[in-house]
């Protein structure tokens, strides 16, 4: 199918402007390019988080009692949560690159209207506006990384989005940190306005990144595919085995999409693909109910009933944003190494010790703040046993280290690999995006009212999901490391159980990429040897077997 079949008169356009800039060829300066929507997502969480007990914050917006706290924390989720739904309706028409721009775009003109909002309701607003920018980039950026990463290191690619929200959150804490020590509304205005600049550099930079190669030959555009995966795997070499092993792949996916009619997100709750869904979408449901952006939004809170105030508190707080940057490092290299379910099954399981004990230390310890003020959202503390604070501390930086190294990564991995096929994996990815902020909008209204109503109960709560998760994982989450897409879409029709997916053999095999470079290495001699036969032959006898034939 042609070109003018494929794309609409805008598409054409869009592509046509976007394809007069050069173009990065180095496979981790596009997903470092790409995943700066990652870095936006977490400096949101910073920029609000820093400035929960800041006098200057708390007088200018009248001290916002627990729930209209949440509401202002949970409206950034909230518009990720359309953003996400909304996103397919881009990626898919227009390409991964226009999704990109939106996701710029929205973040740019929110983190203005945040920076100058004069009350709640317009830093509210300004909030919902940046977050549909980031629903655009946390849905698409994971599957363009996916889609342009050469399969041996989709894993690495993969997680540098969830490092990047790491690197965001660390970064703009220490700004905030710094400028909260200005006296006044410049504070947090100055804090909210340099959200700006990431928006900027992704604006700019979606321009200089090469179009997903199975987006284009989504849209016939064959040629171009080639050349992109070419100049991202072999420096240009179109004839390089890993080159022809990845555009054989891309083909026959494609053909097999070429007779499923147009995907809706009604097809996702067919019965081909009901199973594949609630995976995707309960992984990124348990990883907000692991009760990680408790740590992240609230982390505040924690230090306060510890007994540490003002700068102090600050500091301590940033120790678990640095823990968090610095071990999801690690988390890279343990998914292509043990794979996924390992990682996800030990994290699981560490998280549900360490916030079961944070929750029996405060049980025994803990002591009621005497007459608090009704928007005290922190109703104990454990100021009179500092060996039980260092012990809760000591369990929340573990807590940290342990999602930072499983959940925090994989899960973005995971999402983007386990549909098994082109046709479903932007819908239902974007799904399970949403699915992700709808819960993380949840958990940022619930968790201040649980502070202050149920207390160190709160804990318990997230400590059962755990549990849960890990015996979801365990019996319904296949392995989908170093496997390709038509594997995981075996493993889905045959019903292989879970904990047998790691070793499971196609029943058509599929050939590896030794046994694939052999073939071609093979066919190639055969080609140059017929070539030297039949050059060798004179006219006389090339006619006699051309009229024998």
């Amino acid at each position: 199918m042609g070109y003018e079949e494929k794309l609409t008169q805008p598409a054409m356009k869009l592509r046509n402007f976007m394809d007069k800039f050069p173009k990065f060829h180095n496979v981790y300066m596009i997903a470092a390019t790409s995943c700066i929507s990652g870095m936006m997502f977490g400096i949101d969480i910073s920029s609000m988080s820093a400035f929960l007990s800041d006098n200057s914050y708390l007088n200018y917006f009248s001290s916002p009692n627990s729930t209209m706290q949440g509401f202002i924390t949970a409206s950034m989720s909230l518009g990720s949560f359309f953003g996400s739904l909304a996103s397919s309706f881009v990626s898919e028409p227009f390409g991964r690159r226009a999704s990109l721009l939106f996701c710029a775009f929205f973040w740019v003109v929110g983190a203005a209207i945040q920076s100058s909002s004069q009350n709640r309701a317009q830093l509210i607003i300004g909030r919902i506006i940046s977050g549909f920018g980031v629903g655009f980039g946390s849905s698409v950026a994971p599957v363009y990384g996916s889609e342009v990463s050469p399969r041996k290191v989709r894993g690495l690619i993969g997680g540098l989005f969830q490092f990047s929200v790491t690197l965001g959150i660390l970064i703009m804490f220490y700004i905030c940190f710094g400028l909260s020590h200005i006296d006044g509304v410049a504070s947090f205005r100055i804090s909210w306005g340099l959200q700006i600049v990431p928006g900027l550099l992704l604006f700019v930079g979606v321009f200089f990144l090469p179009e997903s190669p199975r987006w284009l030959a989504k849209q016939g555009l064959w040629d171009e595919a080639e050349t992109v995966v070419a100049n991202t795997q072999a420096k240009g070499n179109r004839e390089d085995p890993d080159v022809i092993i990845e555009i054989s792949e891309i083909k026959d996916q494609i053909m097999i999409d070429e007779n499923v009619k147009a995907f809706t997100y009604a097809d996702l709750f067919s019965k081909k693909y009901l199973q594949r869904t609630v995976t995707a979408v309960f992984a990124q449901i348990w990883q907000q109910l692991t009760g990680m952006n408790v740590m992240m939004y609230y982390i505040v809170y924690v230090f306060k009933m510890a007994g540490f105030t003002g700068s102090t508190m600050l500091i301590s707080s940033s120790i678990q944003y640095i823990l968090n940057t610095v071990t999801t490092i690690p988390a890279l290299y343990f998914m292509d190494k043990f794979g996924r379910r390992p990682v996800l099954l030990t994290g699981a399981a560490l998280m549900m010790a360490f916030q079961y004990a944070v929750a029996g230390l405060l049980a025994t310890y803990s002591t009621p703040i005497e007459n608090p003020k009704p928007s005290d959202t922190v109703r104990i503390d454990i100021q009179g046993h500092k060996s039980a604070a260092k012990g809760i501390i000591a369990c929340c930086y573990l807590f940290v280290v342990s999602f930072a190294c499983s959940w925090g990564v994989c899960i973005w991995v995971y999402c983007a690999e386990v549909w098994g096929d082109n046709v479903s994996r932007q819908r239902g990815a974007s799904l399970a995006t949403s699915a992700n902020w709808i819960f993380n909008f949840a958990i940022a209204m619930f968790t201040p009212s649980a502070f202050k109503n149920i207390t160190w109960k709160t804990y318990i709560i997230y400590a059962t999901f755990c549990a849960a998760m890990f015996v979801h994982v365990f019996f319904f989450f296949p392995e989908t490391k170093g496997k390709r897409l038509e594997e995981i879409a075996q493993i889905w029709d045959e019903k292989v159980p879970a904990w047998k997916s790691a070793s499971y053999e196609p029943a058509v095999p599929i050939l590896s990429d030794k046994e694939l470079r052999s073939k071609l290495s093979v066919e190639h001699r055969e080609e140059g040897n017929d070539f030297m036969v039949n050059s060798s032959q004179s006219d006389e006898e090339k006619e006699r077997r051309s009229l024998e034939v």
